[in-house]
């Protein structure tokens, strides 16, 4: 499992032109399941994610977490992290997670997420989205499960 974290003053996510959801300070997580994660790689980057010393103290130090601030996250389901570009040009999917189990893996990861009290908000596993964000420093990180 794979997912990107970028801090954020606030992120939104449209299906067809509709606003489905936004927040405002907090963390969008791009979230990829690959088809060989389980609920021990949700249970990592569910503690790591809520964790993660990426917000700025007094002094602008990284030093308090999502949960520090009372953040909030907007995790959007990415397959396309999963892809593998080692050969040729056209980047190859084989690794992610069929359809099914990943929307259910998806669901659980945000539920999970919800638990640590940490207010979580969804894309619309499977859409088009567009995803607007205002990157806070900017930060960024790759964190990967394996």
């Amino acid at each position: 499992m794979k997912l990107i974290i970028q801090r954020v003053k606030s992120a939104s996510v449209s299906v067809s032109k509709k606003k489905i959801n936004q927040i405002n300070t907090g963390v969008l997580i791009l979230l990829g399941i690959e088809n060989k994660d389980t609920n021990e790689d949700i249970n990592y980057l569910v503690k790591k994610t809520a964790e993660l010393r990426i917000f700025n103290d007094n002094n602008d130090n990284m030093n308090f977490s999502l949960k520090d601030i009372n953040g909030e996250a907007l995790v959007i389901s990415q397959f396309t992290l999963c892809a593998d570009t080692k050969k040729g040009r056209r980047p190859s999917f084989n690794n992610a997670a069929k359809p099914d189990l990943a929307n259910k893996m998806y669901n659980l990861f945000c539920e999970k997420l919800q638990k640590m009290n940490i207010p979580t908000f969804k894309g619309e596993f499977g859409k088009m989205m567009d995803v607007k964000l205002i990157n806070n420093g900017p930060v960024t990180i790759i964190l990967n499960s394996k």
